[in-house]
């Protein structure tokens, strides 16, 4: 469970961090502290995602986990192990349907997100799976058009609720058949319906170094290696121009995010960005990014970026720093839970056994709870 362990308290920095947000504290009005949870920990950006899908795991799965763990007074360790189990389901569904939810123009993490948020609901609440992910996928939504705006991490907190709900239904009695449940999300969605299978989600998992989209990883440590202000071309994999694909004069802090010309700007200029760089918009950077090209290549891996200038190769980066093939160390990924949400938070579950309330309360998150 480690590797969940490690997500999960990931995830938990963010939420800590991200609950002031103008998202989240909008999301307080609907008096829901699942979807006030599930907007905080994902309007950063900085939470952990699963590349085979392009989704958030974590984003609404452990929400829905924890929230209903505290309501029923649960332990963190039964709040891990119901997160786990859906962290699984949602990446065996995100994985089958990529990338067709993509090329779709839906945003991953929230249709698939009410699945595995149901999936760990139901394992708390002792209700029947199969009809609680059945209703789940009936309601499953969620645009790529949000990204940029605080309706990225709104339609991720829904997300969470519509598994919480779904859990709850089928707790209460309500009996949907799967098999239906699933032909109709691919139908819809032209996704995919699966089960988990041999090769676990967890460990295909990035820890972000860098709160932004995932697809402009690559750039933003490619950049960082030259650290050159001349002018420059950025090859990405296609699918990384359809996750970031604002260009080199962002409006605001959200849309910077997923700029490739900015942030590779911005990291020329002032190294990798942190939480802070996006309380605005760096003018220079901004004019930086005027003379960065951005280029597809269908034949990179989907994570990978190429840097060149007059036409040759300075720098490539085929998994940047906190992918599965280069991961951040213990003391690097402390560091980034501290940064966020201090040393307390980054020790919540070395006792599994504390109640699940608490790990609420060390994120700030019980006020929405109350």
């Amino acid at each position: 469970m480690r590797k969940y362990a490690l997500a999960f308290v990931d995830w938990l920095a963010c939420a800590a961090r991200g609950r002031e947000e103008p998202a989240a504290r909008a999301a307080l009005v609907l008096d829901e502290p699942v979807v006030h949870a599930g907007v905080a920990g994902h309007v950063l950006d900085f939470d952990d995602t699963y590349l085979p899908g392009i989704a958030h795991l974590s984003a609404p799965v452990a929400p829905a986990a924890l929230v209903l763990g505290a309501a029923l007074g649960r332990s963190a360790g039964d709040v891990l192990a119901a997160y786990a189990e859906g962290f699984e389901a949602m990446g065996a569904i995100a994985r089958a349907s990529h990338p067709a939810l993509y090329d779709r123009g839906w945003h991953p993490t929230a249709v698939c997100g009410g699945a595995g948020a149901a999936v760990a609901a139901a394992r708390l609440l002792g209700a029947e799976r199969d009809s609680a992910e059945a209703i789940a996928l009936l309601r499953a939504g969620g645009l790529r058009a949000a990204f940029g705006s605080h309706g990225k991490s709104l339609q991720v907190g829904l997300a969470a609720a519509t598994g919480l709900q779904a859990a709850r239904l089928a707790a209460g009695g309500a009996r949907v058949p799967l098999a239906d449940a699933a032909r109709g999300f691919g139908e819809a969605t032209g996704g995919r319906y699966a089960a988990p299978g041999y090769d676990p989600a967890v460990d295909r998992n990035w820890i972000k170094a860098w709160p932004c989209c995932l697809q402009t990883h690559g750039a933003i440590e490619a950049a960082s290696r030259v650290r050159s202000r001349r002018e420059l071309t950025v090859t990405v994999h296609p699918v990384s121009l359809q996750a970031a694909a604002y260009g080199p004069r962002p409006e605001d802090g959200l849309q910077a995010k997923f700029s490739i010309p900015y942030l590779t700007a911005f990291t020329l200029l002032h190294g990798p960005p942190r939480v802070e760089s996006f309380d605005d918009v760096d003018p220079d950077a901004c004019a930086l990014a005027e003379r960065i090209e951005v280029r597809t290549d269908r034949g990179l891996l989907e994570s990978e970026c190429v840097l060149s200038a007059n036409g040759r190769e300075i720098a490539r980066v085929e998994a940047a720093l906190g992918s599965p093939e280069r991961p951040m160390d213990a003391s690097a990924l402390r560091e980034k839970v501290t940064r966020l949400a201090g040393e307390d938070l980054a020790d919540a579950l070395d006792d599994l056994g504390r109640p699940a309330a608490e790990l609420l309360e060390l994120a700030g998150l019980d006020r929405a709870a109350q």
